[in-house]
């Protein structure tokens, strides 16, 4: 499992709020949301490596 750390982020009402509605429209946490947008963020910049395809699918073909 990945080692996960906690991290105090300071950010305005009103951003706070409108990620709260959307991580409730998505059916996550406010926390959950916050990390889907950082990795699909970093994800687009080059900055994180894409998941692997589905590993069960590889075992599957040998």
């Amino acid at each position: 499992m990945t080692e996960r750390k906690a991290f105090q982020l300071r950010i305005s009402a009103e951003v706070l709020a409108a990620t709260q509605r959307w991580a409730d429209d998505e059916l996550r946490s406010l926390n959950a949301q916050i990390e889907y947008v950082l990795r699909e963020a970093l994800r687009k910049a080059g900055r994180l490596p894409r998941p692997d395809t589905r590993p069960e699918a590889e075992e599957e073909e040998q």
